[in-house]
């Protein structure tokens, strides 16, 4: 399968030419159409199936009580503001639960699932704008099946619309690079402004870094030292105006002055109830405070040289070879934007203090696109290292799927170490069939290392390892689970009256959801605080983790106890959540 951007003699096409160029790739848009399809299987398919993770419960519990109070400027959880986030990404959460009717698990990540297509979707945009729509059909594919981006675009969360909303400024930028000067300045800077809601000023800061290095990158470093060598200083401002055409011209700050109001509207409208700034406190805390001077996730410099492999599993793998390659080939302009994408924003974020796994997830269209041009060129072209480096990946990988499937199909009792602990897999049956045919791509792209038999092997590995795990590994794990079990047992023993509970030192919002109150739980951190709290009303109960109530000082019984399994032990050191009713209660109720 030869690459329709590289010619007979190993010369690239040029990036004007393969725009305009578009011969034959009519027969790639039902494969483009395929991408979207087998994406929005992956993250739609039994989507409200698992009960809520980590972080979710954020979302659903804050949008929760916005529906419960009317108030859709404030938010809270159990009655208390939580404004770590804007509000743009609570407000879809709870347009999804007016569509649908009510909000469940399926309603808080439906927006993270439909921006999750929507990403796929900008990236082949952007993809087909550089080179050619086969390069955009696979850069969609690799994305799409890329472990971190599938994952998130599965869960309640703001990062995949910040993806997105990033995607979509720079499809803007290159659909008028070349007249850079027109009304689509003020749609780059409101999708900037709402991208931003979404999440914080990622949505402003990135697409402005991407595409300003860029302009200056554009034409090369031998221009850009010519310029910059230039004896003459208007000759060096003339040439940056030039470059930077998109931003020194007059709809600029116009454009600009509507984003940032559109931006602000909701911090306005949020002041004027309330009486408080602290939406505008927390933007300026999580997002500049925590990037320069850092209170928490600190880690150091090199944390994502490797949490980016596992972000973007199983591609990563490649990506060695897809930098050895472009860097030691690259001399057109569209490998010079792919360039700057990655490394502008993987340099942005490694120099911030605050450092987590997930905050990386902006780089990954570039990834894609970068294992794409990998792909889309010619075994005989390719740099020597580059190919080596491709090959030992696939094989590293192939040798991964093989020792993988084997320990899974394995019983408990036959697994090494702490594997033995976990349960039997879900869905064997299932399992073994997909696993089958992994082996089968395999072996086909063993055969003969060649880059499409490695891309087709590739894809095929990602898609029905991902769709194993999403559609039947994970909700088959759901009876392990024990957080909406154990609400369920609360409000089964208190007769949905949740105002007799007291939350001892624990009760996050994923609990809060499921619990549903229609007022704040009472809430205490210490042993006196319960006591004066319990004092003169006996009909209270109290939630928390198992080994704090050794510490107290009560009498009374537990009677409901969140199900826990050998393997939750480290993340929840303090044992699962009970139900404990004293004696108080337990007289007060046969009263």
């Amino acid at each position: 399968m030869g690459d329709s951007g590289i010619l007979p003699s190993g010369g690239e096409i040029s990036f004007d030419a393969t725009r305009k160029c578009q011969v034959g790739e009519v027969r790639y848009w039902p494969w483009a159409l395929a991408v979207l399809v087998l994406a929005g299987l992956l993250f739609f398919l039994r989507l409200g199936d698992r009960a809520l993770w980590g972080s979710e419960g954020r979302w659903a519990e804050i949008t929760r009580e916005m529906r419960l109070t009317g108030n859709y400027f404030w938010p809270t959880i159990n009655g208390t503001v939580y404004y770590d986030k804007p509000l743009l990404s609570y407000w879809l959460v709870a347009g999804a639960a007016f569509l649908t009717g009510s909000l469940n698990e399926f309603t808080a990540r439906l927006p993270s699932a439909i921006a999750g297509l929507l990403g796929v979707a900008l990236l082949m945009m952007l993809a087909r704008r550089l080179y050619d729509l086969r390069t955009a059909v696979i850069a969609g594919l690799i994305l799409s099946t890329s472990y971190s981006y599938a994952l998130f675009s599965r869960i309640a969360s703001a990062d995949v619309e910040t993806v997105a909303g990033v995607l979509a400024a720079l499809v803007l930028f290159l659909h008028n690079e070349e007249q850079q000067k027109g009304g689509w300045i003020a749609a780059f800077w409101l999708t900037m402004a709402l991208t931003s809601l979404t999440k914080g000023l990622l949505g402003f800061v990135l697409p402005l870094l991407v595409v300003g290095i860029y302009s200056i990158f554009a034409d090369g470093w031998r221009e850009l030292l010519k310029r910059l060598l230039d004896n003459k200083i208007t000759g060096r401002l003339r040439w940056l105006a030039k470059q930077c055409g998109w931003l020194f011209q007059w709809r600029t700050l116009p454009a600009a002055v509507v984003a940032l109001a559109a931006y602000s509207l909701p911090f306005v409208l949020s002041y004027e109830p309330m009486h408080s700034n602290i939406g505008v406190y927390k933007v300026f805390h999580e997002n500049v405070s925590r990037f320069f001077t850092p209170f928490d996730h600190q880690e150091p410099l090199y944390f994502y040289l490797y949490r980016i492999f596992a972000l973007v599993a199983p591609w990563s793998i490649f990506l060695p070879a897809a930098l050895v390659q472009m860097h030691s080939t690259s001399r057109e302009r569209g490998d010079r934007f792919i360039l700057v994408y990655f490394w502008a924003t993987f340099l942005f974020f490694n120099f911030s203090g605050s450092k987590r796994d997930y905050y990386l997830l902006p780089v990954l269209p570039a990834v894609a696109v970068l294992i794409a041009r990998l792909f889309m060129t010619e075994r005989e072209v390719l740099d020597r290292g580059a190919r080596r480096l491709m090959d030992l990946g696939y094989v590293l990988l192939a040798i991964l799927v093989a020792i993988v499937g084997v320990l899974a199909l394995l019983p408990p009792a036959m697994r090494p170490g702490a594997l033995s602990e976990f349960p039997v897999l879900p869905e064997r049956a299932a399992f073994a069939a997909i696993w089958g045919i992994m082996l089968a791509a395999v072996i086909f792209a063993l055969i003969r290392l060649h880059p499409w038999r490695i891309m087709l092997s590739s894809s095929l590995l990602a898609y029905l390892g991902l769709l194993f795990l999403f559609v039947f590994a994970l909700p088959g794990a759901e009876r392990y689970r024990g957080e909406k079990g154990f609400a369920r047992a609360v409000r089964t023993q208190l007769n949905g009256d949740m105002s007799r509970i007291i939350f001892y030192r624990y009760g996050g919002p994923g609990l809060l959801f499921y619990l549903s109150p229609q007022r704040p739980i009472l809430w205490s951190e210490e042993e006196t605080d319960l006591a004066r709290m319990m004092e003169g009303n006996p009909d209270r109960w109290v939630i928390s983790r198992e080994r704090e109530l050794l510490d107290l000082h009560l009498r009374g019984s537990v009677v409901a106890r969140e199900e826990s399994r050998r393997w939750d032990r480290p993340a929840s050191p303090l044992g699962p959540f009970v139900l404990f009713r004293p004696d108080g209660a337990a007289r007060q109720e046969d009263k």
